[in-house]
């Protein structure tokens, strides 16, 4: 039997690089998809197959998928992977980055999806993998635009399950918590340049250095724990619809769940040191 494809965007660092090396250990053809494939020479220098590709570009898009048919005829498994985080507060982030932040995070990871399904759907099997966040359950200040993505992602994921179901795919929500990354360090940097200097410096101060404090946080998991999320998802007979893995995802998500909004509230202003 041939060994079956999977596309992992995002692949160039961080959990979709620790996913892609996890795929191929378990023997599927993985093509890393990234803008800039120079990240994915050590990637290519494992067997894994470098795709250039930049989710918010149809044309790219189209090309690696069609590239990936021909070169193995199928793919039986998308992990939607490629994201950032676009933090200021909702007054100040520019419209034009507020769209860049769906666009990247949304729309790419359904696009790519809209683009694999037909595939999928052609030999009735097949999981899409989209990682969202415990940021797609729980908020935080000045991450409005970033945790909106995220719920749009989850939302768009259960109606998708439902819609794939008949023909055989799996659908599947990725919900990491603190991963060590370079997530929170992007983060903080885009938070400080959209809301210093005006009515809210005080509380991007605050977040900022909360970010890039659990950035460096020795507890954060690694991002092989969500690589293995993702693998025990993909090879699963029946997979959970969810699985929420990584520091702090399973307790922040339960608290969000238990707690009033003005409690929650509470209890996210003083976890990233708000002044009062």
């Amino acid at each position: 039997m041939p060994a079956k494809t999977a596309l992992v965007t995002g692949a160039s660092s961080g959990i979709g690089e620790a996913t892609a090396l996890k795929l191929q250990e378990l023997g599927y053809t993985v093509y890393g998809a990234a803008r800039r494939t120079d990240r994915l020479e050590q990637l290519a220098d494992r067997g894994i197959r470098p795709l250039a590709m930049d989710v918010t570009d149809e044309d790219s898009m189209r090309a690696g998928i069609e590239r990936i048919v021909a070169e193995t005829g199928r793919i039986e498994v998308l992990a939607n992977i490629a994201g950032y985080g676009s933090y200021g507060a909702l007054e100040d982030v520019p419209l034009d980055e507020a769209r860049h932040q769906f666009e990247v995070n949304v729309f790419g990871a359904i696009r790519l999806t809209q683009l694999v399904l037909p595939h999928m759907r052609a030999r009735r099997s097949g999981t899409v993998v989209n990682v969202t966040s415990m940021g797609g359950k729980i908020y935080t200040p000045l991450g409005g635009w970033y945790h909106g993505t995220k719920f749009a992602l989850e939302a768009l994921s259960d109606c998708l399950r439902l819609e794939a179901k008949p023909f055989g795919i799996d659908v599947v929500v990725i919900e990491p918590g603190g991963i060590a990354t370079e997530w929170g360090a992007i983060a903080a940097d885009k938070l400080e340049k959209s809301s210093t200097g005006g009515a809210y410096t005080a509380q991007a101060a605050a977040v900022a250095s909360s970010l890039r404090s659990e950035a460096n946080a020795k507890r954060n998991s690694p991002p092989s724990v969500i690589a293995d999320a993702i693998a025990k998802a993909v090879t699963a007979r029946r997979p959970r619809t969810r699985y929420a893995t990584g520091f702090g995802a399973r307790p922040l998500i339960a608290l969000r769940r238990i707690l009033p909004d003005r409690a929650f509230d509470a209890v996210i202003s003083r976890a990233v040191g708000l002044p009062r």
